[in-house]
């Protein structure tokens, strides 16, 4: 029996859902998703900040 093996993988998954039960599978998943997507934002935020800076400071080259 691997790591690989979908036996191994079955059994890990039924012990998670007894101990978790499938509510509260189904929120820490909601709330692993909601992280990513902020974290992703957060990145994107940072490129946008910096490209809207960038075009201010061209604005302000333009009227002197």
């Amino acid at each position: 029996m691997g790591i690989g093996s979908i036996w191994h993988w079955l059994i890990v998954l039924l012990i998670v859902v007894l101990i978790f039960g499938t509510k509260k599978l189904r929120n820490m998943g909601g709330d692993l998703g909601g992280a990513v997507r902020e974290f992703k934002k957060g990145l994107n935020g940072d490129e946008e900040q910096k490209r809207l800076e960038a075009d201010k400071s061209e604005s302000k080259d333009e009227k002197q």
